[in-house]
């Protein structure tokens, strides 16, 4: 059952939450979308590029957390993982 609201207030708040909704949903798909670049990169062996993303994924890793899009453990949580990754694929 959806529910519509009778007052103003209600109303202005359904406003400003699909707002807010819209606006999250578009950070979070930019931070999953530098995140898989610089998965592809990783497993592509692309040095330079991995490089240039790893600050740009931790940026963006950090401003997520900050910005209540994921919970700032499970950014450390990601930022240790990918940085595994990183120098298992610097290693010869």
């Amino acid at each position: 059952m959806i529910s519509i609201p009778n007052t103003k207030t209600a109303k202005k708040n359904l406003r400003q939450s699909l707002k807010r909704r819209e606006k999250n949903l578009e950070r979070k798909k930019a931070f999953q979308h530098i995140v898989k670049q610089l998965k592809k990169a990783i497993a592509a062996g692309d040095q330079t590029q991995v490089k240039e993303l790893v600050p740009q994924v931790m940026k963006a890793a950090d401003k997520a957390a900050k910005k209540h899009l994921i919970h700032p453990n499970k950014a450390a949580r990601l930022k240790s993982r990918l940085m595994k990754r990183v120098q298992a694929a610097s290693r010869p």
